[in-house]
């Protein structure tokens, strides 16, 4: 995978946070800001430009879905990977429908999650081969 760039992870659960970047590391994404709402993530997304956001739903403050049109005017051009402990299919469709590249179920396995971050990571990122 060629991905080196900066990924912001956004979620008002630390331990989620913590779970999550775990896994991105052992991906090799070394470069990982965290914030734990979505006002705080747009204030780091201003000043970082990450190259990837992973966004929770479910937030105080500022929720994830508000966050995701706020992002997506700053940057139309975004990636952004839904994290989500709903089974909502409604959310889920309105945050694809939003600009959303992905989204994941904090409940699904460690293998599933990082199989999913890392085609979405490929699809996003990678350069097509000639």
């Amino acid at each position: 995978m060629n991905f080196d760039g900066t990924i912001l992870l956004v979620d008002d659960e630390p331990h989620i946070r913590k779970f999550v970047g775990l896994i991105l590391r052992q991906l090799g994404h070394g470069k990982i800001l965290e914030a734990g709402n979505g006002e705080e993530a747009i204030a780091l997304y201003r000043q970082d430009k990450p190259a990837l956001v992973l966004l929770d739903i479910n937030m105080p403050i500022m929720d994830g879905m508000e966050a995701l049109r706020e992002l997506k005017k700053i940057d139309p051009d975004c990636v952004v990977i839904m994290l989500t402990s709903l089974a909502n299919r409604k959310s889920i469709e309105d945050a694809l429908a939003l600009g959303a590249a992905n989204y994941l179920r904090k409940d699904t396995p460690k293998e599933e999650i990082a199989a999913t971050l890392a085609e979405t990571i490929a699809a996003c990122f990678e350069e097509p081969s000639p």
